[in-house]
């Protein structure tokens, strides 16, 4: 059985659920994923769509995700990634299962000079209930031009 025919919805995507209800719902669920995993505050990161998944969000080019050659850092591109990936993953997988990321390959297709967002979209519908899956993710520059892209391998197990 794929893990899309599983209904049992997880503490993030519920919590995730009762911020979509007011105003600036998604921009408190990124703060809050942020308080979780402070980490991801670095970028500071919005999320711009987050549903089962598909998930999107964005940072502003600032001073502190630019590198020597003014440009967006790689590795800020590469955090949010991860945060896109993991979160829609999060609160896609059903309150049975866990996932961790185990490794992650990324290319970085051109300079972003601008504000940049990362989408990616995940049909659990033929994967495993157990085992290592891979999440695309892309990261586009204010035009849509893809700036990087990454692939995430996640592994997934059941809860114990």
């Amino acid at each position: 059985m794929g893990l899309a025919n599983m209904n049992q919805t997880n503490r993030s995507a519920a919590l995730l659920g009762k911020f979509k209800k007011y105003p600036f719902g998604l921009w408190l669920f990124s703060r809050a994923i942020c308080i979780k995993a402070p980490y991801f505050s670095t970028i500071r990161p919005t999320f711009t769509t987050l549903e089962p998944g598909r998930g999107e969000a964005k940072f502003k080019k600032r001073h502190a995700v630019i590198n020597h050659l003014g440009t967006v850092h790689a590795i800020a591109m590469a955090n949010l990634c991860e945060l896109v990936a993991g979160t829609t993953l999060e609160i896609t997988l059903p309150d049975t299962h866990r996932w961790i990321p185990k490794s992650m390959k990324i290319n970085y297709l051109a300079k972003a000079t601008t504000d940049v967002r990362a989408r990616t979209a995940i049909d659990l519908a033929t994967w495993p209930e157990a085992g290592s899956v891979n999440v695309r993710v892309e990261v586009v520059n204010t035009e849509n031009a893809t700036v990087a892209t990454a692939d995430i391998e996640m592994y997934i197990s059941r809860r114990n």
